[in-house]
């Protein structure tokens, strides 16, 4: 369900599941958030993820993107992310 929590920077246009709408009606809809199957889920989940961890104090690192890391007394946290749409 992660995918679902992503939200669209850009206009992303979609056709009417079968059984919406009127037999010969061409409708489509904008998505305002990602959908699975949405080649843009994936990168929209993250920038949203990685926004959440840096708001808690995480730091990203520049040799690995997906990994980003948190220290505090001490004690030091990493959390690397890999992104799947499966």
């Amino acid at each position: 369900t992660a995918f679902l929590h992503g939200d669209l920077d850009e206009e992303v246009y979609m056709k009417l599941p079968q059984g919406f709408g009127s037999p010969g009606e061409t409708r489509v809809c904008r998505l305002r958030k990602s959908l699975y199957g949405l080649k843009q889920s994936p990168r929209y989940w993250f920038a949203k993820l990685a926004d959440a961890l840096r708001t808690y104090g995480f730091s990203q690192t520049k040799s690995d993107y997906s990994l980003f890391i948190y220290s505090h007394k001490g004690v030091s946290l990493r959390v690397l992310v890999y992104v799947d749409d499966m």
